[in-house]
C-alpha cells in the first residue's frame, strides 16, 4: 500500500488526534487523489484504495440537489461534498449494505455494483487517470472486495466519521468543524 500524498497526511493527523481517542473508526476521501482510506478506533490505517467519486468536481452538495432522487440529478448535481461527516451502516433501497455519510441526501460509501457497461465502471476504478474516476451521483464507490473485507469490518457496526477532503478549497477546510449527521435510515 502505498503511503499518503503529503496533503492528506497532513490533514490526516487532525482526526486522529481529536476523534480517534473516541475509539470511533473513521475514514478519509482524498478528493484529489481519488482514494478512500480507513482506519480502526484507535488510529491505525487498514486500508487505502481507489474511489470512483461524484462526477461533477467541487466541495459544496448544490442546494438544487437537496430533496431529489438520485436518478433526477443533473451533471452539476453530482458532487462528492467536501466536509466531516458522521457515518452510519445501513442498506440502500435494494437492501445492499452501505455507509451512509449523508442519509437524506443519498451519499453513501459502498462497493462498486452492476451499471450500464458503456459507463466502464470497472474500468474507471483501476484507471490511474483520475478524470477517469468521477462517474458517480456523489457517492464514494470502491472495490468489492475492499468493502466487504476492508470497510464493512471497521465501518459496518456502528457510527463512525468521515471526512472528505476538498478539492478545491485548502485541505484544512475539509477537516474543521462538527460532523454532519449521517442521520439514520
Amino acid at each position: 500500500m502505498a503511503a499518503a500524498p503529503v496533503a492528506a497526511q497532513v490533514a490526516t493527523a487532525r482526526p486522529v488526534a481529536l476523534d480517534a481517542s473516541d475509539g470511533r473508526p473513521f475514514a478519509i476521501v482524498d478528493k484529489r487523489q481519488a482514494t478512500l482510506s480507513i482506519y480502526d478506533g484507535q488510529g491505525h490505517l487498514v486500508g487505502r484504495t481507489a474511489a470512483l467519486l461524484g462526477l461533477t468536481p467541487g466541495d459544496a452538495e448544490p442546494a438544487s440537489a437537496r430533496g431529489k432522487a438520485p436518478s433526477a440529478l443533473n451533471r452539476q448535481e453530482r458532487v462528492t461534498p467536501a466536509g466531516r461527516f458522521e457515518t452510519v451502516p445501513g442498506r440502500n433501497l435494494n437492501g445492499e449494505r452501505v455507509v451512509w455519510f449523508d442519509y437524506e441526501a443519498n451519499l453513501a460509501i459502498h462497493r462498486l455494483r452492476p451499471a450500464p457497461a458503456a459507463e466502464r465502471r470497472p474500468q474507471r476504478l483501476a484507471s490511474d487517470r483520475l478524470d477517469e474516476r468521477r462517474i458517480t451521483l456523489g457517492c464514494v464507490v470502491v472495490d468489492p472486495a475492499f468493502f466487504d473485507q476492508v470497510v464493512l469490518p471497521v465501518m459496518g457496526k456502528g457510527t463512525g466519521l468521515v471526512y472528505i477532503l476538498p478539492e478545491r478549497e485548502p485541505i484544512v477546510a475539509g477537516v474543521a468543524g462538527q460532523p454532519r449527521a449521517a442521520a439514520a435510515p
